[in-house]
């Protein structure tokens, strides 16, 4: 594999992830990290350090489990997998704000971007590692952090379904139209990224495109022990 990261960005298969999202609304990527790359990862969770804030998901009713909130500056390979693969869902983005008749078009540049964010007082980071234990779960979410929000994030899966847990399926929620709600379920592999919808997505009907509400969460984890990272691109509040 590739060890720059936006050479590995760059080769993912973007025409099918594109479509993939167009379609279902979540796109899952080829391995995107090395299993050293998603240990290194993990091995940050204990120092403090690294991080802005420490959220206790029962404390809040979110659910059971922890994560925490990286803070600036982000450890070299968040900031350049959030940096280098922001322009191809930029393109994305822009394309389902125009279908949805949305004003807003998004730069192409994640800097642009997070100078809007900061304009709009929002300038805490929002990447974050989580972490599930047996019992563990994430209540159905959207992660929005103020007026400025991109409507496309991702997943990193930093563990091995068929190694490290069981349970702690990837769930995704739609509400559709005049009709009851959609559910999809993802087990991705260690170093897979999943992207999905942050809030909303176009969806085609019979008189043009309409758009559709997604959360997303965790089911309970089984077994085992369970992170990922996320990889949100506006900052918060």
């Amino acid at each position: 594999m590739d060890k720059n990261i936006h050479s590995r960005v760059a080769a993912l298969d973007w025409p099918s992830l594109d479509e993939s999202l167009w379609k279902h609304g979540y796109a899952l990527t080829d391995p995107l990290l090395t299993r050293e790359e998603c240990q290194s990862l993990i091995e940050l969770y204990p120092h403090d350090e690294n991080f802005r804030s420490h959220i206790v998901m029962a404390r809040y009713r979110f659910g059971s489990g922890d994560y925490k909130y990286f803070d600036y500056p982000l450890p070299p390979l968040v900031r350049d997998l959030r940096e280098h693969s922001y322009p191809h869902l930029a393109e994305i983005a822009n394309e389902w704000n125009l279908a949805m008749d949305t004003a807003v078009k998004f730069p192409l540049k994640h800097d642009e971007f997070l100078r809007q964010c900061h304009k709009a007082g929002q300038h805490r980071a929002t990447p974050l590692l989580l972490h599930y234990e047996a019992g563990d779960y994430n209540c159905l979410h959207q992660d929005l952090y103020g007026d400025v929000a991109f409507p496309l994030q991702i997943t990193i899966f930093l563990s091995d379904p068929s190694e490290d847990y069981t349970g702690g399926e990837f769930v995704l929620v739609e509400q559709q139209l005049r009709a009851q709600s959609r559910a999809e379920v993802v087990v991705p592999a260690r170093g897979q990224a999943l992207i999905f919808a942050t809030r909303y997505r176009p969806v085609k009907g019979s008189r043009g495109f309409y758009r559709t509400n997604l959360r997303h969460g965790v089911s309970r984890v089984k077994s085992g022990r369970r992170f990922t990272l996320g990889v949100i691109y506006h900052d918060a509040q």
